[in-house]
């Protein structure tokens, strides 16, 4: 009987610790969520262009093999997203469009966390390269067109 009664015990407390894979109740704290299409981590970004902030979800492309895939074969990307490739250690930065089916904005983000140039509607399937103008911590592509229509341009700050 005693052990039953130590048993149940323990089974109550092990019921009000919060599970360490569960944010607890009323945190704000949210699990990464994973794009439906690449499986990517999808992390938020923002560019602060003079007094506005313009708010973006991307996908981290981490790793070589996920930057080398980077936004082939997808036919479609919403508005506000995009892919971010980090370069760690800092270095010059050289895309093409082989294999991508819709215009991209490449932004290319300086050391100092800035927007160094921007390439602007990069024409699908061209296989030219498209060049950083100095070493880059990271390559943010969003949709063609898109920086110019939010007014972006080198200068502006990028984090995420």
């Amino acid at each position: 009987m005693r052990r039953l009664a130590i048993t149940a015990a323990l089974l109550a407390l092990m019921a009000c610790t919060p599970n360490s894979g569960e944010a607890a109740p009323g945190s704000t704290q949210t699990a990464p969520s994973a794009h439906p299409v690449s499986g990517l981590t999808v992390v938020p970004l923002t560019v602060t262009s003079g007094d506005k902030v313009h708010k973006f979800h991307v996908e981290l492309a981490r790793t070589a093999q996920e930057q080398a895939r980077g936004m082939m074969f997808r036919t479609a990307m919403g508005a506000d997203e995009g892919m971010i490739f980090p370069m760690n250690p800092p270095r010059g930065a050289s895309f093409w469009m082989r294999n991508t089916v819709i215009p991209l904005d490449l932004i290319f983000v300086g050391v100092d966390g800035r927007i160094s140039n921007i390439a602007a509607n990069a024409v699908p399937y061209d296989e030219s390269p498209l060049r950083s103008v100095g070493l880059v911590i990271a390559v943010l592509e969003l949709n063609g067109g898109r920086a110019a229509e939010l007014g972006l341009k080198p200068g502006d700050k990028v984090s995420w």
